[in-house]
C-alpha cells in the first residue's frame, strides 16, 4: 500500500467531512497522544474540532513517509469560535501548524502523536484585536 496516497486520501476525508468513511483510514483501536480513544472517540474529537472551527481545513505542508510511519506538518488558517487550546479566540483568524506522526498497520492509522504550535496561536491572538485590527 502507498502510505503517502492513503494519507492524502485520509486528509481529503477530513476536509470533506466524510466521517462515515473515517474507518477506512483509522483503526478501531486508535491511540491519540498515548491515550486509547478508539475510532468513535477519534471521530468525536474531529467533529468537535469542526464545530469549534467551521472553516477548518487540513493543508499538508510537509509529508515524510517511512513505512509504517507517516510524519506531516499541517498548516491551518482558520477562525475558531470561543475557546481553542484554552485560549479565547473570539472568532479571530489565526494561522498555526501541527506536527503529527502516525503509525499505520494494515493501511490504517493505529497511533497518532500530535503537537500543535500553541505559541503561534498565542502570538496571533496578541497581534490582533477582536475586530481584526492590530493592537
Amino acid at each position: 500500500m502507498d502510505l503517502a496516497e492513503q494519507y492524502r486520501n485520509y486528509i481529503d476525508c477530513l476536509n470533506d467531512r466524510r466521517w462515515q468513511e473515517l474507518g477506512n483510514f483509522v483503526d478501531n483501536s486508535v491511540q491519540y497522544n498515548g491515550e486509547p480513544v478508539g475510532l468513535a472517540g477519534y471521530r468525536a474529537m474531529l467533529e468537535n474540532d469542526v464545530r469549534t472551527i467551521a472553516d477548518l481545513r487540513f493543508i499538508i505542508d510537509l509529508l515524510v513517509v517511512e513505512p509504517p510511519i507517516v510524519a506531516a506538518r499541517l498548516l491551518f488558517d482558520c477562525s475558531p469560535r470561543g475557546r481553542f487550546l484554552g485560549l479565547e479566540t473570539d472568532g479571530r483568524r489565526i494561522r498555526f501548524s501541527e506536527n503529527v506522526f502516525y503509525a499505520f498497520d494494515g493501511g490504517k492509522i493505529v497511533r497518532v502523536w500530535s503537537v500543535i504550535d500553541k505559541a503561534a496561536v498565542e502570538a496571533a491572538l496578541q497581534r490582533e484585536s477582536p475586530s481584526g485590527e492590530g493592537l
